[in-house]
């Protein structure tokens, strides 16, 4: 029983302490997030896609043809807030609270297939990424467009600014 109580107040206290950071500082995406509201943030993306999804696997075959579609798919309507790179360095992603992450990092490519899935099709509520429905097949090939981001090579980057046009300082190095 004591440790019934103790954990309600814990969880009181916590809430008592958001209320007051949301009334000190409101919801601005233009102020930088505290430590503690980012690793609420980040942990709660784990809620973003239906458990289900997780254990989906991609049934797209990893063939050379279908990254270059992701590729050029991810170029016209990805890039704009995740950059060609992904690493989410746009203009548009500068001033999203959450940010879109940056996409070669451990904290998306350590999702699963189906989580990943999941997130392009239904999008996350709450932040910049809406759900982009599509067809199933072009969704799991951006899966796996995702997968290839930390390898992306300058030619795939040229081919991508063909289909985007976006100017290359938007590109910082990796």
């Amino acid at each position: 029983m004591l440790k019934i109580v103790v954990a309600v107040s814990v969880l009181v206290l916590a809430l008592v302490w958001a209320l007051l950071q949301v009334r000190a500082h409101g919801f601005s995406a233009r102020e930088k997030p505290t430590g503690m509201e980012a690793f609420v943030a980040t942990r709660l993306r784990w809620f973003a896609s239906e458990s289900d999804a997780r254990s989906l696997k991609n049934p797209v075959e990893a063939t050379p043809l279908a990254v270059a579609e992701a590729r050029d798919h991810y170029a016209d309507h990805c890039a704009t807030c995740h950059g060609n790179r992904g690493d989410g360095k746009t203009q548009i992603n500068a001033g999203l609270y959450p940010p879109a992450p940056d996409m070669r990092e451990s904290h998306t490519q350590d999702l699963s297939d189906g989580e990943l899935f999941y997130i392009i099709k239904n999008g996350v509520r709450f932040t910049g990424m809406p759900g982009w429905g599509g067809s199933d097949e072009d969704n799991w090939k951006l899966v796996l467009f995702i997968r290839h981001l930390p390898r992306i090579t300058s030619k795939e980057l040229e081919f991508m600014r063909e289909v985007n046009h976006m100017p290359v300082e938007a590109e910082p190095g990796p």
